[in-house]
Parts: C-alpha cells; sequence; structure tokens
C-alpha cells in the first residue's frame, strides 16, 4: 500500500489520459502472454499473439515517458496534452486493428492479399502518419521544458529527437523488395508490399521473443532502438544521479551533463550503425568485420569521450 501511494505521489500531475493508456497496455500485454500460451498459431515463423505483446509493451514504454514528459512542460502544457491524448486515440485504433488481423490469423503490415487487408493496412499507414505529425510537434515542445539538472535537461531533448528519428526508420520497411517488384514487372500481383526483413522474404529463424532475424538483415532493430531513446537517455541521467552519492565527481551536473551527451552522441551512433548493417542483409547476431570495427571505433569514442567528460575542469 505504501508503494502505490509513493507511486502516486511521484506521478501526481503526469497527463493523466497516457498514464492510464500505458497502465492498459502493461496489462495487455500480460494478456497477449496468456494467449500467446493458449493459442499456439503462427504467422511468418513467429506466435500469432508475438506482435500485439511487442506493440503493447512498446506502446506502455511510449506513453508513460510521454505521460511525464508534458508534466515538465511550462508553456504550451494544454496543446500538448491534446496532442498526447491524439496520440492515445490512434495508437488504441491502430492496436485495435493490428489485434483483429492477429485474431484472424492474418498479416496486419504490408498485407495487400484481399481487399479487407488492404484497406486495413491503408487505415494503419495513415493513422502512422497522424502519429508522426503529432510526435514531431510534441518533440518541438520538449524544447521548451524547464529542468534544473544539466543531464536530465539535455537528456530528455536528445532522447526526444532521436526517437522521432527512430520512429522515421520505420518507413524504410514499406519500400517493396525486389522479388515483389519483379512479380509486378511481369503482371503479378504480391500479396505483401513492403518487408522487415533485408536479403530473404520475412519469416525465418530469428531472436525469441523479439523475432529479430538471425539469418538477414532486420529493420525492425534500428526502428526499435531509435525509438527507445525517448527512455534510455533519461534513464542515463537518473543513473548518474544515482551514482553521484557513490561517486563524487559525479556530484557535478556540468559532469553529469557531458556525460549524458556523450552518451547521446554514442546512441546515434548506434542506431545509425544497426541501420546500416540491416540495409546489407546482415544479421544482427552475424557481424561482419566492417561491423565490429566500426563497432569498436562507437565504442572507442564513447569511452574516451566519458573519460574527457569527468576528467575536464
Amino acid at each position: 500500500m505504501t508503494i502505490l501511494a509513493d507511486v502516486r505521489s511521484r506521478t501526481h500531475g503526469w497527463h493523466r489520459p497516457s498514464a492510464i493508456a500505458a497502465a492498459v497496455l502493461g496489462t495487455v500485454a500480460v494478456l497477449c502472454v496468456a494467449a500467446m500460451l493458449l493459442d499456439q498459431r503462427t504467422l511468418a515463423g513467429a506466435p500469432i499473439w508475438a506482435k500485439p505483446f511487442k506493440f503493447a509493451v512498446s506502446g506502455a514504454l511510449y506513453f508513460a515517458t510521454w505521460s511525464w514528459l508534458v508534466s515538465l512542460l511550462p508553456r504550451f502544457r494544454r496543446t500538448a496534452g491534446w496532442l498526447t491524448n491524439l496520440l492515445v486515440a490512434i495508437f488504441a485504433a491502430e492496436y485495435v486493428l493490428l489485434v483483429f488481423q492477429a485474431a484472424r490469423g492474418r498479416a496486419s503490415h504490408f498485407n495487400i492479399a484481399t481487399p479487407q487487408d488492404a484497406l486495413i493496412y491503408n487505415v494503419m499507414g495513415k493513422m502512422i502518419m497522424g502519429l508522426w505529425v503529432a510526435t514531431l510537434v510534441l518533440t518541438v515542445l520538449v524544447m521548451f521544458t524547464k529542468l534544473e539538472d544539466r543531464a536530465s535537461f539535455w537528456a530528455v531533448r536528445a532522447g526526444a529527437v532521436l526517437s522521432l528519428v527512430g520512429i522515421s526508420l520505420g518507413i524504410l520497411m514499406t519500400n517493396p523488395t525486389a522479388q515483389q517488384l519483379a512479380q509486378w514487372k511481369t503482371g503479378g500481383t504480391p500479396d505483401m508490399v513492403g518487408a522487415h526483413t533485408v536479403g530473404i522474404p520475412d519469416g525465418g529463424p530469428g531472436l525469441p521473443v523479439l523475432g529479430w532475424s538471425t539469418v538477414a538483415g532486420d529493420l525492425r532493430i534500428p526502428h526499435f532502438v531509435g525509438m527507445h531513446a525517448l527512455q534510455a537517455l533519461p534513464l542515463l541521467a537518473i543513473g548518474l544521479a544515482a551514482l553521484a552519492s557513490r561517486f563524487p565527481r559525479l556530484r557535478d551536473d556540468v559532469v553529469r551533463a557531458r556525460l549524458v551527451l556523450v552518451g547521446a552522441l554514442g546512441y546515434a551512433g548506434l542506431t545509425a550503425l544497426v541501420t546500416w548493417q540491416a540495409l546489407r542483409a546482415q544479421s544482427i547476431v552475424h557481424p561482419d568485420a566492417a561491423t565490429l570495427g566500426v563497432l569498436a571505433l562507437l565504442a572507442a569514442v564513447v569511452g574516451l569521450g566519458s573519460w574527457g567528460a569527468v576528467r575536464a575542469r
């Protein structure tokens, strides 16, 4: 009971509709796990309820973060509140269509096999565009947030911008594949237009739960990595503040701010790296020498940058 009261006190003033949406999606994610246990159907090699589960978890994190961010705005809070309400409505409608297709055993994305499938995919595409525009405006508004802690100040801004970039990377999955283009050229009509796997058709072996391809490139990875900068960078700032009691150098908010900026640079580099890797049809679990070399260089830059951020006076 004390824990619940503490959570309520800490979240008092957060944007309520998006906080409720986050809680509901968290519950839905648990229900999706139960559905996966009870319903053994698969689609393109993955459990039929895996996609609704992943969307529910991602949506819960997304709305919990925006609920907090809106509460930080000294100005335009009402506008941001309405935009966040719009995000909740769009996501809820899209999620209903996604679950509807899952229950039918049909793909929700890229699917134009039947007029109904094509209509649903077209409607979902327009919803995603609306979600992107609303997120763009909210990202601009986030630049007006006022935070005394400099690390949090930069974490929020950098996280919002990188998250918008990650959402934008989803458009790479809508491009027709070479096989689909070949079908059109020969007078055929493909059942799917677009794919998340690069190098092979969707549906090959993938990582547990995440489903990311283990034999080819997968564009869902940069989309996921970039989008969740919105959580990763503020968590970095929180973690650095928590460590300040043990490491005196971190008690200086300028040092923590430098470390957050280095972390943002590293996160942007990581997003670019996994995008490049996916576009080269390379599996995340089988990096080649070029990928490993760039990763090592990125790690060195972040390491040296972190050392410099701490050492500089």
